[in-house]
């Protein structure tokens, strides 16, 4: 399998309408506000002691270890994000206070390699014992990942070499000959392995990866026999009898043809899976990748990228189960897809991946980080009403405003990393030719047969439609580029050097067109009009109603612009979708609006809940803005999904 690459963080520029405000946001307040609550620097939001319990650990300090279990990957991810920032813009103090991390981390490494606060601090002869619950490989591979990140920007080996003297440990406590059986509860080590053994050469950490992604889910099942163990205590007793799916530990992974469980757990894996089966020319393994995908986009995907129905155990339930305004659609749960719909875009060269990853960091990704970069949303319904969001009933853990922190802080540094590792999303390449993915205005060079070009890409896009590249290459240079023709783009026109280009090469949703050393210049034009979408039928919540879409957007009514009771609006089918950009909104963004009805109270007494009364209309003017963009004004209601009069 040709898995095609992607090019550095460092030779990519983005200089982007819509997106810098994010890739600057990251820089300059998030890192920081980050580092701040890491350190427990903040007032009114929830205590973090990542920062201290590393102190704990390492003997600086002198305390109790305090948070969930998998603190210290709010830490790990943290530097990640940092790391990535760094490849784009050096900054000498935010290293140093990077290589003073690392020193503290390597200060809390036990003798044998073995990272990890909980335990270290407060059980340290329960190491490895439970695995089910217990987080300690899934911290190893948020350390793994973070130290990989920082090599690459900055070529120190300090961090990797620490991360290394683990992954032996882990590789020696998992072996075939100690405990042949084990894997981790919660995906993520996998991916640090993998990504250890790409920048470290050593097989037996991709090898552990395989072996860990092989042995989920064989009979007798891991955690049900560890739970036997008299040394096991459990660290989530509420959670002691749920069922091996949630776990995807209920067949193994070539067995398995639908996405079960906690849906993190569940695209970290098959993301893995990924990796794997291209490492190793597993076709069968890609095809089990590939039968999980379209299970998940197919069946069990929201239209904002979402994918988790579940608000109990965050997991997937049944196809076409999508309930609006209790679904949980985590923050991380989306960018896991968006790390899986990568890496099989990747492996296959097929665009349809792309589709839905850029879905996925436009809507439920964007969703969940406040436009100031101080707030989270954990979790990204399609319909709230803060009313009843009201703690313990179902609807507890859906917040109508984003939250400065939580005490279980996954979503917020993974927000953090994947905007400032958005460059890695835009191309791929391999020796003969570069793959365009998203349209997002940047330069960058890449070289093939060690032959340099320039790129260059300018757009408005998702607001507009036109996409303007250049591409010089020096002499010598040739290959092909492959232009990505979003699904949702039924028409458009492209144009090279000035020529309208009307025989066209498409290949796996990827436009073909020759490059040489010769400059060249393309435009490309997608028609990109509002437009209404509908559900499958079979999805119940959806029946009757449509949701508006411009290019990968989706767009949502807010409370703020239209009045109180949004789902008593209904639209009809035919009516015309206007569009106009307000720089005077949300820093600038375009707005959609059109001609409803509203389901008037005029007849009915507050005190009245059913009735034979006729059911009366008002004629409205329905406003509509990015669905990311909600909530980032005043507390109100929201919805995506709107009634259809046919």
């Amino acid at each position: 399998m040709n898995k095609l690459g992607s090019i550095p963080l460092k030779d990519i520029c983005i200089q982007d309408e819509f997106w810098n405000r994010y890739v600057e946001l990251v820089r300059k307040i998030i890192i920081p506000y980050q580092w701040d609550i890491l350190n427990d620097n903040l007032e009114g939001v929830e205590t973090s002691h990542s920062i201290m319990n590393f102190k704990i650990a390492a003997g600086r300090e002198q305390g109790e270890f305090y948070g969930a279990v998998f603190q210290d990957t709010d830490l790990a991810k943290w530097i990640e994000a940092v790391a990535y920032s760094l490849a784009t813009d050096p900054d000498s103090k935010l290293e140093e206070l990077v290589d003073d991390v690392v020193e503290l981390i390597e200060e809390a490494q036990c003798l044998d390699g073995y990272i990890n606060t909980y335990f270290t601090i407060k059980e340290p002869d329960l190491r490895f014992t439970n695995l089910k619950e217990g987080h300690e490989l899934y911290c190893a591979g948020h350390l793994m990942e973070a130290a990989v990140a920082y090599y690459k920007a900055t070529g120190k080996e300090r961090f990797i070499h620490i991360v290394e003297r683990f992954a032996d440990l882990i590789c020696d406590e998992f072996s075939p000959e100690k405990n042949g059986a084990g894997y981790p509860g919660h995906q993520e080590v996998e991916i640090g392995l993998i990504k250890l053994y790409e920048v470290t050469g050593k097989k037996k950490y991709i090898e552990q990866a395989r072996l860990f992604l092989e042995r989920r889910g064989t009979s007798p099942n891991y955690f049900l026999e560890e739970e036997k163990n008299p040394k096991f205590k459990p660290i989530f007793p509420e959670f002691m009898h749920y069922d091996t799916a949630y776990s995807q530990s209920h067949k193994p992974i070539r067995e398995q043809t639908t996405a079960e469980g906690h849906a993190v757990r569940a695209v970290y894996m098959y993301s893995a899976m990924a990796d794997i089966a291209a490492a190793y020319n597993d076709k069968e393994l890609l095809s089990v990748c590939e039968t999980l995908w379209k299970n998940i986009v197919g069946k069990r995907m929201y239209l904002t990228g979402g994918i988790g129905s579940s608000g109990i155990l965050e997991r997937f339930t049944a196809n076409y189960d999508l309930p609006n305004n209790s679904n949980y659609s985590e923050t991380c749960a989306s960018i896991g897809l968006a790390l899986f719909g990568r890496r099989m875009a990747q492996i296959t060269h097929n665009a349809s991946y792309m589709d839905v990853v850029e879905r996925a960091l436009y809507n439920t990704v964007l969703a969940g980080i406040a436009m100031d970069g101080k707030s989270f949303f954990y979790v990204n319904p399609l319909e709230v009403w803060p009313g009843n969001c009201i703690k313990r009933t179902s609807k507890e853990h859906v917040k109508p405003i984003r939250q400065p922190w939580f005490g279980v802080a996954c979503c917020p540094p993974n927000v953090a990393r994947t905007l400032a590792s958005l460059g890695e999303y835009i191309y791929f390449y391999d020796e003969n030719s570069i793959w365009v993915n998203l349209f997002i205005s940047n330069q960058t060079t890449v070289k093939l047969q060690n032959r340099e070009a320039t790129l260059r890409l300018a757009t408005r896009f998702p607001y507009d439609g036109k996409v303007h590249m250049e591409v010089d290459g020096e002499e010598g240079f040739c290959g092909k580029l492959y232009i990505r023709i979003p699904e949702y783009a039924k028409e458009y026109c492209v144009f090279v050097n000035g020529l309208e280009l009307t025989q066209k090469e498409i290949t796996n949703g990827y436009l073909e067109i020759e490059i040489t050393s010769s400059k060249k210049t393309i435009d490309m034009e997608f028609t990109l009009k509002p437009r209404m979408i509908r559900a499958n039928p079979l999805v119940k919540e959806d029946i009757g109603k449509v949701a508006i879409m411009k290019g990968p957007l989706v767009y949502c009514m807010e409370e703020v612009d239209n009045e109180s009771n949004l789902p008593a609006y209904y639209i009809d089918s035919d009516t015309e979708l206007e569009e106009f950009y307000d720089d005077t909104l949300l820093k600038g963004t375009m707005v959609i609006q059109c001609d409803g009805k509203k389901m008037i109270q005029e007849e009915w007494e507050n005190e009245t809940l059913y009735s034979e009364h006729p059911v009366k209309f008002a004629e409205k003017k329905i406003k509509f803005i990015p669905y990311p963009y909600w909530a980032n004004r005043k507390t109100g209601e929201m919805i995506v999904w709107i009634k259809e009069f046919v």
